[in-house]
């Protein structure tokens, strides 16, 4: 189980990390997704752990999105507020971060902030992590053919907006 979590965590910190636009959430999701991994499905043979993990972790991102948008509906008011700290200015990027990323990167990222939830979590599943279409449909629970079609769309939105990075 160790090797399993130590073999699957960056990837699927990345895969988080670009579900919920915040590092401190995709680490509180993995952790969880991997704690529950591990005291649920840990007696299950080994290779049944990544659509159980992938299952897990996509089902916490549902939550977190839609627990979200509830805190939105209720606490929109306090929008204005935090307004004011995003006026306040950056201290400045920070040295590591900024030599790792490029414009591909950035160029990327925001093309994945453009597709639905759904196309990003199967993009992340099929071309991220590797899983074959039965697996992506285990863990997102939907058919192979909603797979293949959200992987489909989700292809053809990345390769108009990043067609100049080819």
């Amino acid at each position: 189980m160790d090797a399993f979590l130590a073999s699957v965590e960056h990837r699927a910190l990345r895969t988080a990390e670009f579900s919920t636009n915040s590092r401190d959430d995709a680490l509180d999701l993995v952790q969880d997704a991997m704690l529950e991994l591990a005291r649920r499905y840990g007696q299950r043979p080994s290779s049944e752990w990544a659509p159980l993990f992938y299952r897990i972790l996509n089902t916490s991102i549902l939550q977190f999105h839609r627990k979200r948008r509830r805190q939105q509906r209720w606490f929109g008011w306090l929008e204005s507020d935090a307004a004011v700290l995003d006026a306040i200015p950056d201290p400045g990027p920070d040295p590591a971060r900024s030599a790792q990323q490029g414009e591909a990167m950035a160029d990327l990222t925001a093309a994945m902030q453009g597709l639905s939830l759904r196309q990003r979590q199967v993009v992340m599943l099929r071309v991220w992590e590797g899983l074959d279409v039965a697996d992506t449909a285990a863990a997102m629970r939907c058919s192979a053919g909603s797979v293949k079609t959200h992987l489909s769309r989700a292809l053809s939105a990345l390769r108009s907006q990043l067609e100049e990075h080819v």
